[in-house]
């Protein structure tokens, strides 16, 4: 069942959008060559907390921490640790939070100081398959519009699309129904309609779509070693179409 939200649960949903959006403005100030993941995963949980939030990841399904922090080849659900940021790397950073009893959930990647132009590329065609994908989810259209929207781009620009992982519906879960995958056909899955909430997260390799889990059980990387970045949303949709709740 795809729940549809009242006005009074969509403002709940956008206030811990509203958090997970200034946590990630805090993270990216932070991020620079020679800074541990652990450092910016206690500097989040300190911030959500501080504005009487709750860390939405941190003990969800057992995960150990409040961000996800993918490096590189690393796509998502990557465990915070000692390791150190280094200069031309990208950091995807993913985060949680729960509010009044609904969640926000958030992605970006970040460069970490210069890096190569063609890795630019991946986080701009990612980000641009986000915001594409985001304006398909309007009454009328079905879920498999987004998923068509954000296959194209990525393919067009000859990157590979993650299948393994998709977006989600959200609320009083981080994951509720529907899924959303980012590759489909047009015209396929769910009605979508006013009062559906969703967490649209395209994740784009810059080689092959293969991944694979690392032996921690969490990190999921690109089998060809080549980088991955990952851009996600909250959003509403209204009478009007999306309204994005992270921004």
């Amino acid at each position: 069942m795809i729940n549809i939200r009242n006005s009074n649960e969509v403002k709940k949903i956008s206030q811990a959008a509203g958090i997970v959006r200034d946590t990630l403005f805090m993270i990216e100030k932070n991020i620079k060559p020679g800074i541990s993941t652990l450092e910016l995963d206690k500097l989040a949980e300190e911030y959500i907390c501080s504005v009487n939030a709750i860390p939405g990841f941190k003990g969800l399904y057992g995960y150990p921490a409040t961000l996800c922090i993918s490096i590189d080849d690393e796509v998502v659900h990557g465990v915070p640790s000692d390791k150190i940021l280094e200069e031309g790397s990208i950091v995807s950073v993913d985060v949680g939070a729960v509010y009044d009893g609904f969640y926000g959930d958030h992605a970006k990647t970040f460069p970490v100081g210069n890096i190569d132009n063609k890795i630019q590329k991946l986080l701009d065609v990612t980000k641009k398959c986000l915001e594409i994908g985001i304006s398909e989810a309007k009454p009328g259209n079905n879920i498999g519009d987004i998923s068509y929207a954000i296959q194209v781009c990525a393919e067009e620009n000859g990157f590979g699309v993650v299948k393994e992982l998709v977006g989600h519906g959200i609320g009083e879960k981080l994951h509720e129904e529907p899924q959303i995958p980012n590759f489909g056909n047009k015209g396929s899955g769910p009605n979508i309609e006013p009062g559906m909430c969703f967490a649209i997260e395209p994740m784009i390799n810059l080689g092959s779509e293969d991944v694979y889990t690392k032996s921690d059980g969490w990190t999921v990387c690109t089998k060809d070693k080549k980088p991955s970045a990952h851009f996600e949303h909250t959003i509403t949709v209204t009478d009007d179409g999306p309204r994005v709740l992270t921004i």
